[in-house]
């Protein structure tokens, strides 16, 4: 790490994803399920974890460099991390060119920076077919969570997660009667398998930190 420079700054659309992000990164031993080195990492926001309330994905898209442009004299590296859906978007590929095009231009190393673009969003990290999720999700009811969204056509039979990972989420917490707040994302993020999470962009952010953060003895 060059002088005293902060291992990696998160940049992400809005308060349930810094949660997740809360949830991963400070859970017990969370290199070992991540597979890669400890990293000094502060979950504060305003520190490494960063949020463009003001923004969300949109805002991001559009002002990534901007708002990381004060963390190249801080930071080594910059993750950021926003969802794929939204009105206007030009698709996965395009955020992620256009956005790392931008940080470029604006200064940082084109290896120190990565972008996840979640497709469709944060929430297809978090689906699992895992009681751990219906715990969260405040679920206790028969018959069990995945069997009733099968039910419901919300989560098909066959599938990996549910098409409309968010908007289930949002049923299922209708049902019980819970606000949808960060607090159940972080507490999903902290307690659900890493290895069970099959999306994409998520392998994209494990892939990031291993490279970044080998872990010892990794080639």
């Amino acid at each position: 790490m060059t002088g005293n420079k902060r291992p990696c700054v998160i940049l992400v659309a809005d308060s349930n994803m810094a949660a997740a992000f809360r949830g991963y990164l400070t859970r017990d031993q969370w290199h070992r399920s991540l597979g890669c080195a400890a990293f000094d990492f502060n979950p504060d926001v305003g520190r490494d974890l960063l949020v463009d309330e003001a923004g969300n994905d949109p805002g991001v898209y559009s002002r990534a460099h901007e708002l990381l442009r004060p963390y190249l004299n801080t930071h080594e590296r910059a993750l950021v991390a926003l969802d794929c859906e939204w009105e206007g978007s030009p698709g996965k590929q395009a955020i992620i060119n256009d956005i790392t095009a931008r940080l470029v231009k604006s200064g940082w190393e084109t290896k120190a920076v990565k972008v996840i673009a979640i497709e469709p969003e944060l929430e297809n990290w978090l689906w699992q077919d895992n009681p751990l999720v219906a715990q969260a999700l405040r679920y206790r009811s028969e018959p069990r969570l995945r069997t009733l969204l099968a039910q419901q056509g919300l989560w098909p039979e066959g599938e990996p997660k549910p098409p409309r990972p968010k908007e289930t989420a949002e049923w299922v917490l209708r049902q019980t009667r819970q606000p949808r707040s960060s607090a159940i994302y972080e507490e999903l993020a902290g307690r659900v398998s890493i290895k069970g999470c099959t999306d994409a962009a998520f392998m994209e952010l494990h892939a990031t930190l291993q490279g970044w953060f080998p872990a010892e003895g990794a080639a």
